[in-house]
């Protein structure tokens, strides 16, 4: 295969990424093109064909393997494996290539073959030199970790969220990161999927130097020259290559694993530490290992329904599509959730004022928000600016420069229609008026109102920094321009927007309370909250019922189920009395440091042992009736089009209440147990308990 030649000074030549001489897509080739430069340098440059991002697909591994063919004994002095694409490396393995993968024992083989690609590149004679920008994530590493030098750019981002879809790394990741880095930060890497950056991955040892663009061609000539300094190895690898130092380790990492992810719903953690434990030091029985624990991990539901909710955040994201046009945001009401959600937008960029009658109200977000950028910002460049784009409003000036304006006032229709009366004649005539409320019907709160086409629902989640759902509540008088803004400013500040039509507590709330509402009604027939919120967390949810109300807020709970009770037909019982009387007595839940539960110092709720320890079957019993009145209630929101499609659906209740992932979406899990399953138990729930496990008439469309 020929390859291009050039001078050197073609290559020095200033560029914005220094991907070595101009190369072609030799022969078939289709994802990489490579080029020899004066020094015999051999420059490989992946530019998946047709995608924004690269990923590894097989047949991007396939081209690889074909490329190392030529390369081998064609007497190049070294080898540069760089992207094309600005965003990064490489974003990992190609997602769509796992999807529906249901047979180990044909998965195998395909990794296999993977491994041996990746194992000729480890084994090239000439130095091999990965320059990496942006991210670097899972497969793409595994790449970059088979090269002898890795160099990253200031910026560049490196990690294995394989743990996020239900597995590990599958392409010599387990073995080559533990060999090269301290091998509890390399296990620590793998179990909780995070990403470090450039100067962190450098002092791990994971890359060999962290520099800036312009210095790539030095660098890289010194790494192929040898006069770059690598890292080495330190005394903990040498420590871990002993059985019972591992094993130690290992007990570890399996308690810290169960807090986060029980084993009898994710297994993919257990399997990776015995994996390590068992083989640690031992890279041929490591990469056997690996190949067999990925292969059964693939192919089990846990990752398929983890690879299933990879692919419904993508949904999402199509949503997010197109430019939004905003970059001023005006927010009024500095309580918890305007606070956070100035905070969030200036942190993503924006430039953002924050209004609010209280002036203390407005100093305490402010400082709020102070504390999260220290915490969340990785420069003090990025937490001064960020800081600097967000303003305290005292007057509300802010509102007439503003393209965005979000009311986060209290969750009363009449105060919100005065806030609205007294900032349109102010707003600008192309700016959107956006409600973060959680409940009001956007159809009450557009009466009267001027410009009722700019009223857009912008409900976010607490906590707004965590929680990646925003709900895009839409009304018969918005324009489709708002809609369509409102969707694209949620993918300005990286954000998931769900569509949904208006309606009493849109999709989330509307499904959610009614396990909140089961849990208060087992509660006052004499069932422990202790238990109802361990059946609730044995299903898969991140948190029981009872904690969760206390931490949403007992109050908010009280107002919002009254209001669903009042306008909706749902069959929905009277919230028990003693909720009223907690919420008069000042006891609504961790904000006030006591509410269904009483809290320490830290914000930890003081619990009891669960008295049902062993009874699995009567916690299954619980979890059904608390959980079921979810997927009724979603079952009612599709027949009445209050959401569109089962994967909205399914995606709002992930991404905005942590519905336990691993069963792919309420309704995924329906249809799993099997939808005639379903109407049965709540057949028998109704018997027991009453009219509001009807079965809704929209099962029938599920079949």
């Amino acid at each position: 295969m020929p390859v291009a030649k050039a001078p050197v000074w073609q290559v020095l030549e200033p560029r914005n990424r220094e991907l070595g001489p101009d190369g072609q897509r030799a022969g078939n080739l289709q994802h990489w093109r490579y080029a020899r430069d004066g020094d015999e340098v051999v420059w490989l440059v992946l530019d998946r064909a047709g995608e924004s991002a690269n990923t590894l697909s097989e047949a991007v591994i396939g081209e690889l393997d074909t490329v190392l063919g030529e390369i081998e004994g064609s007497g190049a002095s070294g080898l540069v494996i760089r992207s094309a694409k600005p965003g990064g490396f490489a974003a990992g393995a190609d997602i769509r290539d796992f999807r529906g993968a249901d047979d180990a024992g044909q998965i195998e083989p395909r990794m296999r073959q993977a491994h041996a690609v990746i194992d000729r590149l480890a084994r090239l004679k000439i130095p091999t030199v990965a320059v990496i920008h942006g991210h670097c994530l899972g497969g793409g590493l595994e790449l970059a970790l088979a090269c002898r030098y890795r160099l990253a750019i200031s910026g560049a981002s490196f990690g294995f969220p394989e743990i996020l879809l239900g597995l590990h790394p599958g392409l010599g990741g387990t073995y080559r990161l533990t060999e090269l880095i301290d091998p509890v930060e390399a296990m620590t890497m793998m179990l909780t999927g995070k990403n470090v950056h450039a100067r962190k991955a450098k002092a791990l040892g994971l890359v060999d130097a962290v520099i800036e663009e312009r210095h790539v061609a030095n660098a890289v000539r010194a790494a192929v020259s040898g006069s770059l300094d690598q890292s080495t190895p330190g005394w903990k690898a040498r420590a871990f290559g002993l059985a019972p130092a591992r094993r130690m380790a290992a007990s570890r990492m399996r308690s810290e694993a169960e807090k986060r992810a029980p084993k009898r719903h994710y297994p993919a953690p257990y399997q990776l530490i015995d994996l390590w434990e068992e083989h640690g030091g031992d890279r041929d029985q490591m990469q056997k290992g690996e190949i067999r624990s990925f292969s059964k991990l693939l192919a089990g539901e846990t990752a398929q329904n983890l690879i299933r909710v990879f692919f419904l955040r993508e949904g999402l994201r199509a949503h997010a599509k197109g430019d939004s046009g905003i970059e001023r945001v005006h927010v009024i009401g500095a309580g918890t959730m305007g606070g956070d959600i100035a905070a969030w937008c200036a942190a993503r960029g924006l430039k953002v004022s924050l209004a609010d009658l209280d002036p203390k109200t407005l100093a305490k977000a402010i400082g709020r928000a102070s504390a999260f950028f220290d915490k969340k910002l990785h420069s003090s460049i990025e937490r001064r600016d960020a800081l600097d784009r967000l303003m305290p409003d005292f007057d509300g000036a802010g509102v007439a420069r503003a393209d965005l304006v979000i009311e986060a006032v209290a969750e009363r229709a009449d105060v919100k229609k005065k806030v609205y009366q007294s900032i349109l004649p102010r707003m600008k005539k192309d700016a959107i008026l956006a409600t973060n409320t959680s409940s009001i019907p956007l159809e009450t709160l557009r009466e009267g109102l001027s410009a009722a086409d700019r009223l857009v629902g912008l409900h976010f989640f607490n906590p707004v920094t965590r929680m990646e759902l925003v709900e895009i509540v839409s009304h018969d008088k918005a324009a489709p321009k708002t809609i369509k803004r409102a969707n694209a400013f949620c993918g300005k500040i990286s954000r998931l927007p769900a569509p949904v039509k208006s309606a009493p507590g849109f999709l989330v709330n509307r499904a959610l309370m009614p396990y909140l509402v089961e849990a208060f009604l087992m509660i006052e027939e004499g069932t422990a909250k202790e238990d109802i919120d361990r059946a609730a967390e044995r299903f898969g949810m991140p948190m029981g019922p009872v904690e969760l109300a206390d931490t949403v807020g007992l109050d908010i709970c009280l107002e919002v189920a009254r209001m669903l009770g009042e306008r909706l037909e749902d069959q929905m019982p009277p919230v028990p009395a003693w909720l009223a009387r907690h919420v008069e007595a000042g006891e609504t839940g961790r904000k006030a440091g006591k509410g269904l539960y009483a809290y320490d110092d830290k914000g930890k709720p003081r619990k009891q042992s669960s008295k049902g320890e062993d009874d699995e079957a009567r916690l299954d019993q619980m979890a059904d009736r608390l959980v079921l009145p979810i997927l009724n209630t979603l079952v009612r929101c599709l027949r009445e089009g209050v959401v569109q499609d089962e994967e909205t659906a399914d995606a709002a209740m992930i991404f905005g209440t942590g519905f336990a992932p691993f069963r792919g979406g309420p309704l995924h899990y329906a249809r799993q147990r099997g939808v005639d399953d379903v109407r049965a138990a709540l057949e028998r729930l109704k018997e027991k308990h009453g009219e509001r496990f009807e079965p809704d008439a929209g099962w029938n469309s599920l079949k």
